[in-house]
């Protein structure tokens, strides 16, 4: 579906006008006087989050060190997550915490859960990065309240808020790619207990990009409207937040070539999400609170892989999540938070290959309950217990222990430890369906498919299995004073080991691409060491080194996870003059090897792809200049214009089971500059 530019523009442009002048009215009841601002400096980097929780918070000063056009690009200089392309073919960002893909990261929005299935590829690319004002990452198993998916971490954003001070923002952005980007944020006061805000985001990929000249898509080119409307209200002990969102996009890839039959990878997706939460302080001596949060989405998505009768699949979601939260402090030294929830999903699956058609629904309700104690005897020692019980209608019932604990064993020294266990229901193919853009045939394990009896496309979409794993983990922090400023210093380890898990086998058959559930090992080992200092009060220096081992069972045979990387080193120098309007940021990164998946022979006796894939540099930068009510920025992205060298294999004979797009591994952008301008009135 195409979004018309003069559509797109009439409506912000409305939108926005009404909204602006509600701000209008309201100020001419007053008198402006001339202001005196003081403000105090924000930290130039990364600050960690203070509870039992190993974890760190993100705030806008770190987000706007780089282009940050959405969450999937907001992790330029975070030495814990990074952010990959899966595919050259719907070009959807994924990320990887702890060694481990992103699937496996709880993703919040407020503290409220986001949607998963056949959405998850493209949450990343679903939160304008100018929306946010914070990003708080949790390590390992994070707490129960908001369900047990948690398996290598939780990362919850924070959007710009109703009632924050009344302003008009824009951001507009454009690159040497030829992508234009425009977002507004815009908020009032309608009286002392209302406030309501307007979030608009468009984005374009005007010309199709091709730089190494094989005739395929690098990424395809994106097209995306998304409109938010939130409110809050407070009123005594009383506070409610409500808002409702609007987004359409399309993503257009495949071969460039002006043939009678290209092989084209069109994804056309819609949602549609509303929320809303209550809260009510019932004793404000003991923070006594109860809360009332649910969410709910639609979700629909229309892929083709080569043409309308090669490969296409229709997914149409409808989740709601409801949860009830009772909060109460007994003293200083023991806290109690109790809850319930309900989770229903609704889907409804086409999948067409080869002309052969296949549908299925289905149906998962998941009844839970949570107790999570927090004991602080004192400032030095806090520990957290939680555990969680669900009932799935599908995957039958599952308990969810985990234990955080945080010892401050002097000002120079903190320790922390967490184990615990997470559960998330996936969809074999809904999760993966990228991998309908490959040649290869593609297959399902008797263990999933419910019924041998079906056709393929059938046991395709087969109903969710569950995956479980136990993560543990440790870490120390450092602080230790040199000059006037002190150096920070973290290190930590994260074992995290399956017991259930669906496989994505490209290793056992080169001519084939199996789903399967896991019979073997599978674990990864992640051990991190970072150190930031301040040498003065304008400089943030980041120095990070993170190690990752990552093996799975594929067929019988216990093997270093394909296209991860082994290691990753970083740097992250920031200078920000307490008096200067410049801002300078620089990234550099070094992203391991690793091992590629199991090649095929070509008839000339070559292999498809090496046995490994070599480390490769980057560097970003950014310039910013602030003026009163804006900032403009300029930057280079990939400064190393390192790009992989095949990053779609045999791409001149897609409608082969030699095609393969999904061997992404580095980069498929080169060097890159962008511009843009964020204004606050």
């Amino acid at each position: 579906m195409r979004i018309k530019h003069s559509t797109t523009i009439i409506c912000l442009f409305i939108l926005t006008i009404g909204t602006i002048n509600s701000q209008e009215a309201d100020t001419t009841k007053y008198n402006l006087l001339d202001e005196v601002i003081i403000k105090e400096r924000p930290n130039a980097g990364i600050s960690r989050i203070s509870g039992a929780e190993n974890g760190h918070k993100i705030g806008q000063d770190e987000l706007f060190r780089a282009a940050c056009c959405n969450l999937g690009e907001s992790f330029v200089s975070n030495p814990t997550v990074d952010v990959i392309y899966n595919d050259a073919a719907i070009g959807a960002r994924q990320i990887k915490l702890l060694g481990l893909s992103g699937t496996y990261v709880q993703m919040l929005t407020e503290n409220l859960q986001m949607s998963s299935g056949a959405l998850q590829p493209y949450l990343l690319s679903y939160i304008p990065g100018a929306w946010m004002e914070s990003i708080s990452i949790s390590k390992g198993s994070a707490n129960v309240k908001n369900g047990p998916q948690s398996i290598t971490g939780q990362i919850n954003v924070e959007y710009l808020k109703p009632d924050d001070d009344p302003s008009i923002q824009f951001n507009i952005y454009g690159d040497s790619r030829l992508k234009v980007e425009a977002n507004s944020m815009v908020n009032t006061h309608i009286n002392n207990h209302l406030s309501t805000e307007l979030l608009g985001h468009y984005e374009h990929d005007i010309v199709h990009h091709d730089e190494n000249q094989d005739n395929w898509h690098d990424s395809p080119n994106i097209r995306q409207l998304h409109i938010e409307n939130r409110w809050k209200y407070t009123n005594g002990r009383y506070i409610m937040h409500t808002g409702v969102g609007y987004l359409q996009e399309s993503r257009d890839g495949g071969q460039l070539l002006k043939i009678e039959n290209p092989f084209r990878v069109q994804i056309d997706n819609q949602c549609i999400n509303a929320y809303t939460k209550h809260a009510y302080l019932l004793n404000r001596e003991h923070n006594t609170n109860l809360a009332l949060t649910s969410t709910i989405y639609h979700f629909d998505l229309n892929g083709v892989f080569g043409n309308s009768t090669y490969r296409t699949i229709d997914e149409k979601q409808i989740g709601i999540n409801s949860q009830i939260m009772l909060e109460h402090e007994f003293n200083e030294n023991h806290q109690l938070s109790t809850g319930l929830s309900l989770n229903i999903e609704n889907a409804n699956e086409t999948l067409l290959m080869l002309d052969d058609k296949g549908s299925r629904e289905w149906h998962e309700t998941n009844y839970g309950a949570y107790a999570q104690y927090t004991y602080t005897p004192s400032y030095y020692l806090t520990a957290m217990l939680g555990l969680r019980a669900d009932q799935s209608s599908l995957n039958g019932f599952y308990l969810t222990p985990r234990m955080h604990i945080k010892w401050v064993v002097s000002d120079l020294l903190t320790l922390r430890g967490s184990t615990g266990i997470g559960h998330r229901s996936v969809r074999p193919l809904a999760e993966n369906h990228y991998i309908l853009a490959s040649g290869r045939h593609i297959e399902i394990a008797p263990d999933i498919a419910m019924n041998n009896q079906m056709s393929i496309q059938e046991q395709l979409l087969s109903q969710p299995t569950l995956e479980t794993a136990i993560n543990t983990g440790f870490s120390s922090t450092f602080y230790i004073p040199v000059g006037s400023n002190s150096l920070t210093v973290n290190a930590e380890y994260y074992y995290t080991k399956f017991t259930q898990q669906l496989v994505v086998n490209y290793d056992s058959d080169p001519n084939a691409i199996i789903l399967c559930n896991l019979h073997g090992l599978s674990y990864s080992h992640t051990a991190q060491i970072d150190a930031t200092y301040e040498p003065t009060d304008d400089w943030n220096i980041l120095l990070a080194m993170r190690y990752n081992k990552v093996m799975c069972t594929y067929g019988n045979t216990l093997l270093e996870k394909p296209l991860q990387s082994r290691y990753k080193g970083l740097i992250s120098i920031s200078w920000r003059p307490m008096m200067s309007i410049w801002h300078v940021d620089v990234t550099l990164s070094l992203n391991g090897g690793g091992r590629m998946p199991q090649s095929y022979v070509r008839e000339d006796g070559t292999q498809s792809w090496p046995d490994m894939f070599p480390a490769y540099p980057q560097i970003n930068m950014q310039l910013t200049r602030e003026f009163r009510h804006f900032k403009i920025y300029i930057g280079i992205e990939n400064l190393t214009n390192y790009q992989q060298p095949v990053p779609v294999v045999d791409a001149n004979n897609p409608w082969s089971t030699t095609f393969e797009p999904t061997m992404i591994w580095g980069p498929v952008h080169g060097i890159m500059s962008y511009w843009g301008i964020r204004m606050n009135i």
